[in-house]
């Protein structure tokens, strides 16, 4: 018992831990792009012209750029070939819809380019729905159940979310890498701007950063749990 209650304690730290980054992250970049959105661009240029502009120039006119719902919501479809911008930043022209634009744009010249991360990140997205679909429910029949074999196996279908957000690191970076190389090869943003649009995007990939954390953080408690249980029996 003293076990499983030690084991306990430990793991509603990580809930905390985790929460408190998560909840830091989200503060962070909704601190950073409202200061952004704010900031009109000295071009004046719209995200949806920004990211036109970036794809013409890499000869991706089979790309579409589109307005979608939501804030934020902005992302890249692989599989239509479509840039998809959130109403702010496809009719917006602040520093923050150029960085977004140019950011999600990023993401379309990697799919051209063959990004191996981007590949690996796209082959593991049906895993990764099996793993988040079956590995709660075998933890959670393992433990009431006292399988602990079928809980560690819960745990290890649970290791393909984390897997899937470390790859997914790198196709963020670089997808922002790609982004400040655009806007300054094609001079639309100015050398004033480009502080701005590194922070905005910085921010943006710090939530990354911090799911990633916060995915290790519930897989050790989970471990933890499993491991109290196994000791009190």
């Amino acid at each position: 018992m003293f076990y499983y209650t030690e084991y306990n304690l430990i793991g509603y730290a990580l809930i905390l831990i985790g929460f408190i980054i998560t909840l830091f992250a989200d503060i962070y970049l909704q601190s950073t792009y409202r200061k952004m959105r704010k900031q009109t661009n000295t071009k004046k240029i719209t995200g949806a012209e920004v990211a036109r502009k970036i794809l013409e120039k890499n000869k991706l006119e089979n790309v579409y750029v589109v307005e979608t719902r939501g804030v934020l919501s902005d992302h890249y479809d692989p599989r239509q070939k479509v840039v998809r911008l959130s109403p702010e930043v496809y009719e917006g022209t602040s520093i923050a819809s150029l960085a977004v634009a140019s950011h999600e744009v990023g993401h379309a010249i990697q799919d051209k380019d063959g990004y191996i991360f981007m590949r690996i990140r796209a082959f593991l997205v049906p895993l990764v729905h099996f793993g988040s679909k079956f590995g709660y429910i075998a933890i959670f029949l393992g433990l009431i159940f006292s399988m602990i074999d079928l809980a560690w196996a819960g745990v290890g279908l649970l290791l393909l979310i984390l897997l899937f957000q470390l790859v997914t690191l790198p196709v963020e970076f670089d997808a922002s890498r790609r982004a400040k190389s655009e806007l300054d090869c094609l001079n639309l943003s100015s050398a004033s701007e480009n502080q701005s649009v590194v922070k905005m995007l910085r921010a943006a990939a710090f939530t990354y950063v911090a799911s990633l954390v916060t995915t290790i953080m519930e897989i050790l408690r989970l471990v933890l749990v499993i491991l109290g249980q196994d000791q009190d029996r």
